[in-house]
């Protein structure tokens, strides 16, 4: 995806993949300033780790206390400070800084709407899991307009510390830990956990506490399998499903903005992640179109 838009915006960078155990990963950050890389991505856990190790935090990352984006800027003679990938053309700088980003939030929300189609405003919204991606997505829908908002996880006590969290920033929400009742209408499920990744994972919700008919939308963060027993489910009851395949696309992309300051491709950055994803054909699009 990256490498796809890089060369679409003609850029002579490269996105590489490392593996970095979590105990190596502040030497590896210096090790990356020192080569005078433009920035980087990070995954759990690294995330959060990055939140004590980066020289400044930008206001995403402040807000949702996690960095999933650094990039790198160089200091000039004059004392201003350019992103690495434009500081370059300038000539040496005199220091390097890291700052830290999140773009996950954001792609959240753009995901829904696109590949789901719904507008959140005055919603109901169920929630499976209150972890790192939890507790994103439960403190950015009530920015798309969701009024009402279900936390359901296994352990209960990180539900309340989100919905502790939420009467602060969102006191017009209402938030309950649990199901709605049966008959009452759902306008989303969400799945923030990684049941589903493997295929003897259990089901990532209480079959018992909720019926399907009251449901119409279903979104996945898990984008690989493409189609999850939980999208399966929701998809064969007749909702409108999809993965986290768009929220992989918009997060990156994001990244992609904040290291070149220029608009991502994102058709082009699109096609190259279901090609690398899907090489069989299975997508997003033929799970919508079937449900």
């Amino acid at each position: 995806m990256q490498n796809a838009g890089l060369k679409q915006l003609e850029l002579n960078w490269r996105y590489l993949a490392f593996d970095v155990h979590p105990d190596r990963l502040l030497q590896v950050l210096e090790g990356m300033r020192s080569m005078h890389f433009v920035g980087l991505n990070l995954t759990v856990p690294h995330k959060l780790l990055a939140l004590e190790w980066v020289d400044e935090l930008d206001e995403s990352a402040r807000r949702w206390g996690a960095v999933n984006t650094i990039r790198f800027d160089g200091q000039l003679h004059d004392g201003s400070w350019m992103p690495v990938g434009k500081a370059k053309e300038t000539g040496n700088f005199q220091a390097i800084r890291s700052v830290g980003y999140n773009t996950d939030a954001e792609a959240i929300l753009t995901s829904i709407r696109e590949d789901l189609a719904l507008d959140l405003k005055h919603s109901c919204c169920v929630l499976l899991g209150a972890g790192g991606a939890g507790r994103v997505a439960a403190l950015k829908l009530p920015e798309g307009g969701v009024r009402k908002l279900f936390l359901v996880n296994r352990t209960r006590s990180k539900c309340e510390t989100i919905a502790r969290e939420l009467q602060v920033t969102h006191p017009d929400l209402q938030v309950e830990i649990g199901y709605p009742q049966s008959g009452e209408k759902v306008d989303l499920i969400l799945n923030a956990t990684s049941l589903g990744l493997k295929a003897s994972d259990s089901m990532p919700w209480d079959r018992e506490s909720l019926n399907w008919d009251q449901v119409s939308h279903a979104y996945d963060m898990i984008y690989q399998p493409a189609e999850t027993p939980f999208l399966k489910a929701a998809r064969l009851a007749g909702c409108r499903t999809a993965n986290g395949l768009g929220m992989l696309l918009h997060q990156g992309a994001a990244a992609l903005e904040i290291w070149t300051g220029q608009t991502p491709p994102l058709k082009t950055m699109r096609e190259a992640l279901h090609t690398h994803i899907y090489p069989t054909g299975s997508s997003v699009e033929s799970m919508e179109s079937a449900g």
